[in-house]
């Protein structure tokens, strides 16, 4: 299993806040969890070895945003909530450009993402948790649906087909990463868990985002909860902001990565694949299947850009 000298001993990475926000959005995605299964099925019979079919110790943890999801999740939740007057339209272009600026940069500027998600607390204050839940449904119909990489979805399908679990671990908020975690068949959601009292949102976090050392607390706390081995067990990531959790687990990938989670990969020996341009980035030993999204993922990526410049 891959290790970074300085993620040992594990508090040199995580702070207190971390721990907790990691303990605490796996509790929530325990509690929420489906063993739902997805429409239709990957073939990966040329891949014997990997997923290891029937491995109860082993599953896959995949980052949500331009991993799973073209974009960042937390941005389009925001203008599903626009559309429904939650809130005004200067909040609207601050999302906007949020937005733009990290699909043009590929990579996770924590300052931006901050403020993307204080943002969001400040807007859901006072709602119920339902409600939101509900919403998610209907904005990720909106946005989101036809925002998915099909290669890496097919690469999470490779995983639920040996009979292993498949788990989101993203920033966003839990509720949202519930949402699209089931409606794509996985089986749940680690995510940035916000107070509620009785239903409703306080406006407060518990701990700190599910970012980076946080998302490796979240992951080593469920696996535990699971009985997990994490050296049998996947991580997926784009960003190098997840190589705290990409550390952890015995297979990690780096998927449509950002600079320096490329070098960092290379320099690991981990396994690459960029479907932003269908090109293979490296080495043999993913789901066959994958390859055919990758060229999906890349027509995909190419009409997008295309439309922005007409």
């Amino acid at each position: 299993m891959a290790a970074l000298g300085w993620l040992t001993p594990r508090r040199r990475s995580a702070t207190a806040r971390s721990v907790l926000a990691g303990e605490a959005s796996a509790e929530a995605a325990r509690k929420t969890s489906q063993d739902a299964v997805a429409d239709g099925s990957v073939d990966v019979s040329e891949e014997p070895e990997f997923p290891v079919l029937g491995d109860e110790q082993a599953a896959a943890f995949f980052d949500l945003d331009n991993t799973v999801m073209q974009g960042a999740a937390l941005f389009h939740f925001g203008r599903g909530l626009y559309k429904r007057k939650f809130f005004e339209t200067r909040d609207l272009a601050k999302f906007a450009w949020q937005q733009a600026w990290f699909r043009l940069a590929g990579v996770e500027d924590p300052e931006h993402m901050q403020d993307a998600r204080d943002s969001a607390l400040s807007i859901v204050k006072g709602h119920r948790v339902s409600e939101l839940m509900s919403i998610g449904e209907e904005i990720y119909d909106e946005y989101m649906a036809e925002r998915i990489w099909p290669g890496t979805r097919a690469l999470a399908q490779a995983h639920l087909d040996a009979g292993q679990k498949v788990w989101l671990v993203t920033a966003a908020p839990v509720e949202i990463a519930t949402v699209i975690a089931r409606r794509l068949g996985l089986t749940g959601a680690l995510g940035t868990v916000a107070e509620s009292v009785d239903g409703v949102y306080t406006g407060r976090l518990v701990g700190e985002p599910l970012h980076g050392p946080a998302k490796a607390e979240a992951v080593r706390a469920l696996a535990a909860a699971e009985g997990l081995d994490l050296s049998r067990c996947a991580a997926y990531s784009d960003s190098h902001n997840d190589i705290p959790m990409l550390s952890l687990v015995g297979h990690p990938y780096a998927i449509n990565p950002d600079t320096k989670l490329r070098k960092h990969a290379r320099a690991q020996d981990w396994r690459l694949r960029d479907y932003r341009t269908a090109r293979k980035a490296a080495k043999v030993g993913l789901p066959a299947a994958a390859g055919v999204g990758a060229v999906a993922g890349g027509t995909a990526a190419a009409i997008a850009l295309h439309r922005r410049r007409r």
